[in-house]
């Protein structure tokens, strides 16, 4: 495995994930403690979406995300929305797929688009909790995110998301 901090987000990483290949396909791990050992993750969850979904753009005030994709390929948008943060407000996009994975810091929004039938597993540092389950506009123009779809299939909380110059000040990572 090989862990690369992202050169656009701190705290932002990326992760190859090694594969073992035979006959009958391959194995792979897709998460060690050791690896981000700053982390615990508490609970595994899995998203299916259709082509031409768009999901995000969430963040939350107290979990971490691992993304990794076990089918079909994804667009991932983060941008840095924490106050303090050297890469404040910057923007990056790439292709999840294959054996990569992304881990997510606190405080970085994150959403991805379907281009095809895609499976997003994710591992959380913290259980579900509805009041850190937050949100911005996907297409908010004051974040500059080229998505490359104008009208994607969206569920209402993301649709009704506020823009990030609306978002009051107490729902925002510091």
């Amino acid at each position: 495995m090989e862990l690369r901090p992202s050169p656009v987000i701190g705290g932002v990483h990326h992760l190859t994930l090694d594969q073992y290949h035979d006959d009958r396909g391959y194995f792979m791990e897709t998460h060690r403690s050791t690896w981000l050992p700053a982390t615990t993750f508490v609970q595994n969850n899995t998203s299916k979406s259709d082509p031409g979904v768009l999901r995000g753009l969430h963040y939350h005030l107290r979990q971490e995300d691992l993304w990794f994709i076990p089918f079909g390929k994804a667009l991932v948008t983060l941008v840095d929305l924490r106050a303090s943060s050297p890469t404040r407000m910057a923007v990056e996009q790439f292709e999840l797929a294959g054996p990569r994975a992304v881990h997510i810091p606190i405080g970085v929004a994150h959403g991805f688009y379907a281009p095809v039938e895609t499976l997003m597993s994710y591992m959380v540092s913290g259980y579900y909790d509805g009041t850190d389950e937050l949100g911005v506009r996907w297409n908010d123009p004051d974040l500059e995110i080229d998505w490359p779809v104008e009208a994607p299939i969206l569920s209402e909380r993301d649709q009704t998301a506020p823009k990030w110059a609306d978002v009051p000040p107490e729902l925002r990572p510091s």
